[in-house]
């Protein structure tokens, strides 16, 4: 929900911000500290040297090493009580400070699981955008007033108390409003220019966003089907089959495609506008120039600031437009059947090879939805392991694997079967997948002969 801030209320909220990102930085610094001291130590490679098959022995080997150099989510909570002096108390009470401290811990532990390669510091430009609490009865708070009293809701942080913008006509604002706030969570967005509505001096707007107890609000237009559906997914095309129901084809989000014209222009732009204003930076063939460990510095015209800031604006549309498509399609499955059958893919492996794709169309954020909405109505998304289903090489007619390049994209066997498009075949497949053996039920018979 949008916030209504003054002029003094977002200077402040700025400063609290800034001391969260400088707290932050410090908490990561000293969580890398000691997530490198206990790589070094060798336990740690006689821990990596267990048998993956004996887990528990694994996992207490590791416990131990995190255990005696703080890497826990604890340790660095302990070291964010001790770390809270000076200015930075005046900004974040304890709990927010533990808050911080979870994050950080989070980011670390992706680098010491190998899920991520380093973290990510904040920089004075990017800043600190967000703030969370633990709960909702002490330091930064939402209260919402009694109906008699004016039913107005407050975010509350030291002494600013910031009114929020609710749209009581709305049933899903009206739905999360009627539930207990379990915490609150401060929102920082940068304006598509200093002068657009509800943007302070320096061109954000804020908002707050209320983590809540129950379940959401289910529109009466979202009905709920019973059919089993096959999906197969591509980075650029989505095929759904129904045991019952049609089969369809599309293109995965179509209607993003024209807006991302706008956003090359933009950059196109924002390239001539930096080659103007540091030409000192390029050398004769227009290359960046290598000065090794060196940095070069770089100018921002007024200009550039202006066209990066309408990338940005025209970027968060385009994620509000993409999250948009993604609810609709969301919903239509469920609408038919809510037991769902896909491959699992690896849809991070799909940057390197699509990369344009995947960031226009986000299918492992549209896989992930989905799994959270049919399993709120009772239904379940079950992924079966790609190399053991094969399901783009499999031929139900014969029962023979046949590897296929990806220029095929239709299945057309010498057994009768076919021609098919790949993808509605591979889908079909799904559908009729048993989960024990992998084997589609209607090619069962022919396996056993």
């Amino acid at each position: 929900m949008p916030l209504l801030v003054e002029d003094g209320q977002a200077k402040r909220l700025r400063a609290h911000l800034e001391a969260g990102r400088v707290f932050y930085n410090a908490l990561l610094s000293e969580g890398q500290k000691r997530l490198r001291r206990m790589r070094a130590d060798p336990a740690w490679q006689g821990a990596r040297a267990i048998p993956r098959a004996h887990k528990q022995e694994r996992a207490i080997a590791f416990r131990a090493l995190r255990e005696r150099y703080g890497f826990t989510e604890y340790g660095l909570h302990a070291f964010a009580t001790t770390a809270r002096v000076s200015w930075v108390a005046d900004h974040l009470d304890a709990v927010l400070a533990q808050t911080l401290a979870t994050r950080a811990y989070h980011a670390l532990n992706r680098v010491c699981l190998g899920k991520a390669r380093r973290v990510r510091f904040k920089s004075r430009g990017r800043g600190l955008s967000s703030i969370e609490n633990k709960r909702n009865n002490t330091g930064l708070r939402f209260v919402l007033q009694q109906p008699e009293e004016g039913h107005q809701g407050f975010l509350i942080w030291q002494n600013d108390q910031l009114p929020a913008l609710i749209d009581w006509d709305d049933p899903v604002v009206k739905h999360g409003l009627d539930q207990r706030i379990k915490y609150a969570r401060l929102v920082q967005r940068k304006a598509s220019s200093l002068q657009a509505q509800g943007a302070d001096r320096q061109g954000s707007r804020y908002y707050v966003q209320l983590a809540l107890e129950g379940i959401p609000y289910r529109k009466p237009k979202h009905t709920v089907g019973h059919d089993i559906i096959g999906a197969d997914l591509g980075p650029s095309s989505i095929a759904l089959v129904p045991r019952e129901a049609d089969a369809s084809l599309s293109v995965f989000c179509e209607e993003r495609a024209p807006d991302a014209q706008h956003i090359r222009r933009l950059q196109r732009r924002m390239d001539r506008q930096r080659r103007a204003a540091n030409p000192d930076n390029y050398d004769e063939q227009g290359r960046i120039k290598k000065c090794g460990k060196k940095k070069l510095t770089w100018k921002s015209s007024c200009t550039y600031e202006k066209t990066r800031r309408r990338k940005a604006a025209k970027e968060r549309k385009l994620a509000a437009h993409r999250k948009s498509l993604h609810s609709r399609k969301v919903h239509e499955v469920p609408a038919v059947g809510n037991t769902v059958i896909l491959e699992k893919i690896s849809y991070k492996a799909w940057q390197k090879q699509y990369g344009k794709s995947i960031g226009l169309r986000a299918p492992g954020l549209f896989v992930a939805q989905l799994k959270r909405t049919v399993a709120s109505t009772g239904g379940i998304l079950i992924e079966v392991p790609t190399r053991q289903a094969k399901l783009s090489q499999f031929c139900h007619g014969c029962g023979q694997f046949v590897k296929k390049p990806l220029s095929q994209r239709w299945h057309h066997c010498a057994c009768g079967i076919g021609p098919v498009q790949r993808d509605l075949y591979s889908a079909f497949l799904a559908s009729t997948l048993d989960q024990d053996h992998l084997i589609p039920s209607c090619a069962q018979a022919v396996i056993r002969l």
